[in-house]
Formats: structure tokens, C-alpha cells, sequence
């Protein structure tokens, strides 16, 4: 009991001192009138008719007091009563009784006007709402018709890759022209302002949080413009070889021969040692083949490279061409080399054709292709005696 009355005496100065500070300030007359007791009355009641929320309010003057007695429905209702009272010329005093409504249906019924009025201001303003969203999806379905046309990107994009990031550019683009006739239309074109700032705060903090895929997204812009590769084009990328079939804004895509799809991010694509053997057409593929040491090394030179060279699919120029490479344990290696064209023909068909028709022709000119041979030595089975001193 005691700490009540501390709490309620330490309180009771600021009370006071809150409700002085709404009192009217100025000079006091020394006379008195019921007439502009009246007249004060009449003015307040007929303002307080006229406002929202302070049908309950009652109100008497006497001597210039004003005397506040009611409920209102909130406490900002409630705190204007003072501001009010205090603006009317004659006002020496407010005594103000007025407290907040606890009847649940008095509180509820203005936030239901609200939503009344409300939807009803959306009803009228839905015409012009539906037109601003036809002009938003006209313009962004234009720029979604134009992206999908071939030929104009084709002839100015370089490869396909580059064509995709300039129909992404260009969808974006219209989207956001779509957004401004939008709004424009609804009169709300400050909003666009509003919108592009707090995108751009946005889009820091989440450029800072995936800043593995801004690097990826960069990467694949700088890869569309070097072009390193095109569609289709068979790559070895950190290993992994096969043909280039996607490149999005987040990866490589590769087909490996043995049909898997191979992922590669373009940031490591970038960074990474690129080995393109589509951007040439000409290529060469290597034969190595073992003769015997007693072989005429000469005859199955120029035998290989006859052979090689009535193949239909290898090139005249750069020539094909034969050398011994070295000398093995037990046989001497003869390279053959021969380039083809990778448009007319698969550089592994063409390297396994090469080598079955060279066994061929060796085996019908009895040249040797010996085996590696191994020579086991062993001791004896029994151990010698020692020597005798």
C-alpha cells in the first residue's frame, strides 16, 4: 500500500504539469459574463458537432472554465479535446473528464466505416486500375513478342549466347516501361522514385549476400562477349571435355560424350584454361605403332604413310606424316599423324580407321609387331656352401 501512494504521489506532478501545460496561456479579465460563458459553450458544442468521435461529449463554462464530461472512442480524440477548447478567445480553464469508450461496438464502428469507405474508394477507382494493368501487360507482353523474333538478334548477336542476354535486356526493359505508363496512368509516377531507391537498398544487401552468383552473372556477360566457345562447340574446361550445349547466367553447361550434363560455374569457366577443339575445322589425330628392332624402318615408314594417306577423309594439306618417337623395351615406336576436316568427319572414327587399316597392311607385309617380352632371372633353389677357411 505504501509503494502504491509513493508511485502515485512521484506521478501526480507530471500529471499535473502535462495537464498545465495544455491550458490556455494569457491575461485574465476581471469581469465576468454569462453571455460569453454562453457564447464559448455554443461555439465548442457547435465545433465538437461537426467532428468525428465526440457525439458523447457534454460541455459547460462557467467564468470562462471549460468543463469536459464524456467518452471518446480513442485517445487521440481524446487529446485534440484540450487543443481545441484552448483555440476559443475567452477560455481561462479546462477541466477536462472526458475519458475513452470500453463499449466494444462504439470502438469497432468507425474502423468499419473506414473499411466502408475504403472499398468503396477502390470500387470507383477499380476502371482505372484495370486500364493501368492492360498498359502494364500490353507493353510487357510487346517486349516478350519482339525478344522471341530470331532473325533481328541473330544478325546483330555474334552467337547465341550474346542473342539470349540481349532478349533478357530487352524483356527487362519493357517491364519497366510497362511499370512507368502503369503508374503514370494512375497518376503515381513519384511512387516509381520510391520504388527504384529502395530496390537499389535492396539489391546492395543482396548483392552482398549472393555475391557468388553476381560473379557468376558477370562472368557469363564477359564469356557472351569474348566468346571463347559458341553452341555446340566440344571444350575441355578443367578436365571435363564435351560440347558447350547452355550457357545461362549462372553456369556451363557441357554434354560429355558419355551423355552427362556437366555444370560448371562461369566464374570457374573464366578463370579456367579453355581448350576449344571446334574452332578450328582442321585437327589432327595421332597413331602410334610398335615394330621389331630387326624391322626396315624405312619400308614400314613409307608404308604407314601410304596407307594413311589413300584414306578419303585425310587431308592433303597439312600432309600426313611418319617418325620414329622412341625406342621402347622391346619395340620401336612409329608416330603416324594425319589432320582431317571435323565438319565432313569424327576425329575418333577417323583415328580408328587409320588404326585398323595400319595393322592391315603390316600383317600383310609380314612387319612384326612383337609383344612386350619380360626375362625372369632366378638363383638356385638350394643354398652353396660356405667356404672353407
Amino acid at each position: 500500500m505504501r509503494l502504491f501512494l509513493i508511485l502515485l504521489l512521484l506521478a501526480l506532478p507530471a500529471t499535473v504539469s502535462a495537464q498545465d501545460s495544455d491550458q490556455p496561456a494569457g491575461t485574465i479579465t476581471v469581469q465576468d459574463s454569462a453571455g460569453q460563458d454562453a457564447a464559448i459553450a455554443q461555439r465548442l458544442r457547435g465545433i465538437l458537432a461537426e467532428l468525428e468521435g465526440y457525439d458523447d461529449i457534454t460541455v459547460a463554462v462557467s467564468s470562462g472554465i471549460v468543463t469536459l464530461r464524456g467518452t471518446t472512442i480513442d485517445g487521440a480524440a481524446l487529446a485534440r479535446l484540450n487543443d481545441i477548447a484552448r483555440r476559443v478567445e475567452g477560455v481561462v480553464a479546462i477541466r477536462n473528464e472526458v475519458s475513452e469508450s470500453t463499449d466494444v461496438a462504439e470502438r469497432l464502428n468507425p474502423a468499419m466505416q473506414r473499411f466502408q469507405a475504403r472499398f468503396l474508394q477502390f470500387l470507383a477507382f477499380l476502371p482505372l486500375l484495370s486500364i493501368a494493368l492492360l498498359a502494364f501487360a500490353l507493353v510487357t507482353l510487346l517486349g516478350v513478342l519482339l525478344a522471341r523474333w530470331k532473325r533481328p538478334w541473330d544478325r546483330i548477336a555474334p552467337n547465341a549466347f550474346i542473342a539470349d542476354i540481349y532478349r533478357q535486356i530487352l524483356r527487362i526493359a519493357f517491364g519497366v516501361a510497362g511499370l512507368v505508363v502503369a503508374l503514370d496512368i494512375l497518376g503515381a509516377t513519384a511512387l516509381l522514385s520510391t520504388i527504384l531507391g529502395a530496390a537499389g537498398i535492396v539489391g546492395l544487401a543482396i548483392g552482398f549476400a549472393v555475391r557468388d552468383t553476381v560473379e557468376n552473372f558477370i562472368a557469363s556477360v564477359l564469356l557472351s562477349m569474348r566468346q571463347p566457345f559458341r553452341p555446340n562447340d566440344t571444350v575441355e574446361i578443367e578436365g571435363d571435355q564435351g560440347k558447350v550445349i547452355r550457357l545461362t547466367s549462372r553456369a556451363t553447361i557441357l554434354l560429355s560424350f558419355d551423355g552427362n550434363h556437366i555444370r560448371i560455374p562461369n566464374a570457374t569457366v573464366f578463370k579456367s584454361r579453355i581448350v576449344n577443339f571446334t574452332r578450328n575445322d582442321q585437327r589432327r589425330f595421332l597413331v602410334d605403332l610398335g615394330v621389331a628392332y630387326d624391322t626396315d624402318l624405312a619400308a614400314a615408314q613409307a608404308l604407314a604413310l601410304e596407307t594413311v594417306r589413300t584414306l578419303p577423309f585425310v587431308l592433303d594439306e597439312p600432309a600426313p606424316s611418319v617418325w620414329i618417337e622412341e625406342m621402347g623395351d622391346s619395340a620401336v615406336i612409329l608416330r603416324v599423324a594425319a589432320w582431317v576436316a571435323q565438319s565432313q568427319t569424327s576425329i575418333l572414327l577417323a583415328r580408328s580407321e587409320a588404326i585398323r587399316l595400319c595393322l592391315a597392311a603390316f600383317d600383310a607385309a609380314a612387319i612384326v609387331m612383337p609383344e612386350p617380352t619380360f626375362r625372369v632371372l632366378g638363383g638356385s633353389s638350394t643354398p652353396s656352401a660356405p667356404a672353407e677357411p
